[in-house]
């Protein structure tokens, strides 16, 4: 949580400098609102290529020192070996953001893009150039600010959520066309730790700015050790938008990656497959657009992909929603034994229970691929509250699951990052994996993931959980308490800097408690030993093809999980709380009926005073 939230800290923050540098662009420069997200971005991508390239600079000159003390030159190579945008000398950051004031910095600026695009064929005629158009005061600043070391240590898809951030700010509209949104982090790394990419062909029939590559390469340089993904894995991408497109060229460069890209009306994807890949991905993972309208029936139909046939068709002749044509490609393109990750909106579920979109699932369970479906609550999105759900195929599944489907609920586990942002923490994603993978089977996953735990907390194998929760609660307490006395004492200078030490050991003391929070919610549900998998009401369940053909083929997780079993000791506080609430009623009632006895007795004698009188 600690390490979650600092990303977001520091990340929210570098947002407000940016909205300040862009509101100056706004305000003196005569470019329409929507061009301005490109040369800014241009100047991300150089400073973040700056920042990979930096710190692989170090590494190697560090490995390249002989031992009699001679150094062995620095090649081109030795970058492109450990997947890192070679850089030539005129379009590196920190040149750039030293050029002194009577050179031309947009001049500069543009050749550092042209020089790039030399050296890559992927990136040829991607980059933006037209920093010219920008006036030079407001460039400079802009160059400034984004020399930020910030940059260095958030990581992630930073470049896809600052690019939404743009949008946000300067053309509302923009990022909610068609139902497209920006994929938070988290969700994208669930997709990928399901799915797995170990390599192959990979493909994103709507990539976006491409956030399910750049996890995938992470996932493939974790799980097999290898520099460069490109070794191992070909990346390939339709966008319609050629701007997103043009992103997420530029987001894969950076980090060491390259991909087959098509933008442009050929690459709409409800009627073009570009690349020929039906039938021929071992992984396919999207967040398509959402309930996309108007798209035409005949030559959806002419385009192929649809195993399970066309969804429903309205008198005008168009598909009026898109989203179960998605379902049908993403299934289509997998191979014999490929994976398949999906976002869709949480109404897909269970959408037209008598027509085509449940037609179009029956067929679906009938093939004994469906692997998972996940329940996202609100608030993940980054400009949009609404739910979503995680869809899983798998055509390699074993026979033993081929009968099942895992519906997980995990609308109750989040963090709050701010008042409108929820996300999962880390550990709390690494719970959701491990139940996945239970299911699977995979016991030694969750074995290394109790190990981790532990070792984040500080504890052995004799320590429980609910003690090491205990522990963490009772340490963060003495933290604070400690804390407040120390600085009481204190003042100016010292205070300042006794406070900040203070914050540090309360945010490590908190991240210990979050592990072991976390640790323990998982733990109480499946053991703290050795993992089985096991339904959990109001979590989790595997159910059978029949349960699924019961529920008019349903795939809403919550239709099957039910709702959490109230432990013993709740109900024993239910029913005291139940006891006092009674009492108190009858002491109302009494008084209420004091009260009624009173009103009326006054009453009555106020009408015999009137009589008197």
């Amino acid at each position: 949580m600690a390490e979650a939230t600092d990303w977001n800290k520091k990340l929210e923050a570098l947002e407000a400098r940016l909205w300040e540098s862009a509101d100056a662009l706004r305000s003196n420069s005569k470019l329409d609102a929507t061009d301005y997200c490109m040369p800014v971005m241009g100047l991300i991508f150089l400073r973040y290529a700056w920042g990979r390239f930096h710190r692989v600079t170090e590494e190697l000159e560090q490995e390249n020192i002989l031992p009699n003390g001679r150094r062995i030159p620095i090649e081109k190579e030795d970058y492109l070996a450990r997947g890192v945008l070679w850089l030539p000398e005129t379009a590196r950051y920190n040149r750039l953001a030293a050029l002194p004031g009577d050179e031309n910095l947009a001049e500069a600026l543009n050749a550092a893009m042209i020089a790039i695009e030399a050296e890559s064929t992927t990136l040829a005629g991607v980059l933006p150039k037209q920093y010219g158009e920008l006036p030079p005061s407001v460039l400079a600043d802009l160059v400034r600010t984004f020399n930020d070391p910030v940059l260095d240590t958030i990581g992630g898809d930073v470049f896809g959520r600052i690019y939404e951030y743009f949008l946000q700010k300067f053309a509302p509209t923009a990022s909610a066309t068609d139902g497209v949104f920006f994929t938070p982090k988290c969700l994208v790394k669930l997709i990928v730790e399901v799915v797995e990419p170990s390599g192959g062909k990979i493909f994103d029939p709507a990539c976006g700015s491409g956030g399910m590559f750049i996890q995938s390469g992470d996932f493939i340089r974790s799980e097999t050790g290898a520099d460069n993904p490109n070794l191992t894995a070909t990346f390939y991408g339709q966008e319609k938008v050629e701007r997103n497109a043009r992103l997420c060229l530029m987001n894969m460069a950076v980090h060491g990656l390259e991909a087959h890209i098509a933008s442009g009306n050929e690459a709409n994807s409800f009627y073009h497959d570009v690349f020929n890949l039906e039938g021929q991905c071992d992984t396919v993972m999207a967040n398509p657009p959402f309930n996309v309208d108007a798209v035409s029936a005949e030559l959806a139909e002419a385009a192929g992909r649809l195993p399970f046939g066309l969804p429903k068709v309205n008198k005008e002749k168009s598909v009026s929603n898109a989203n179960y044509l998605w379902v049908s490609y993403f299934y289509a393109y997998l191979k014999n034994t490929g994976r398949a990750g999906f976002v869709m909106p949480s109404s897909a579920t269970d959408s037209d229970a008598k027509g085509e979109d449940r037609a179009i699932r029956e067929k679906l369970l009938a093939t004994g691929h469906v692997d998972v479906i996940v329940s996202v609550g609100n608030n993940f999105f980054y400009t949009k509250s609404l739910p979503c759900t995680l869809w899983f195929f798998d055509k390699g599944k074993s026979k033993g699951r081929q009968d099942t489907v895992l519906f997980l609920d995990a609308r109750e586990v989040y963090t709050p990052i701010s008042r409108r942002i929820n996300e999962w923490s880390a550990w709390q994603l690494r719970n959701l994996v491990a139940i996945i993978r239970l299911y699977r089977g995979r016991t030694d996953d969750y074995a290394r993931l109790l190990a981790d735990y532990r070792a984040a907390i500080g504890i052995d194998e004799a320590t429980s959980f609910t003690q090491a929760k205990a522990d963490a609660e009772t340490a963060l307490a003495k933290t604070r308490a400690d804390a407040e006395a120390d600085l009481a004492t204190r003042k100016g200078k010292e205070k300042r800097e006794a406070k900040e030490a203070w914050a540090r050991r309360e945010d490590e003391a908190k991240a210990r408690l979050e592990a072991a929070t976390q640790a323990l919610w998982l733990t109480e549900k499946f053991g703290e030993n050795t993992g089985a998998y096991r339904d959990i009401p109001g979590l989790c369940k595997a159910a059978t093809r029949a349960e699924i053909v019961a529920k008019n083929h349903s795939f809403t997780p919550g239709v099957y999980v039910g709702v959490p079993e109230t432990p013993p000791e709740d109900e024993a506080v239910f029913a005291e709380r139940m006891a006092a609430i009674h009492t108190e009623l009858a002491t109302l009632s009494s008084q209420a009926e004091g009260l009624m006895k009173t009103i009326l007795s006054n009453a009555e004698s106020l009408a015999k005073e009137n009589e008197r009188q």
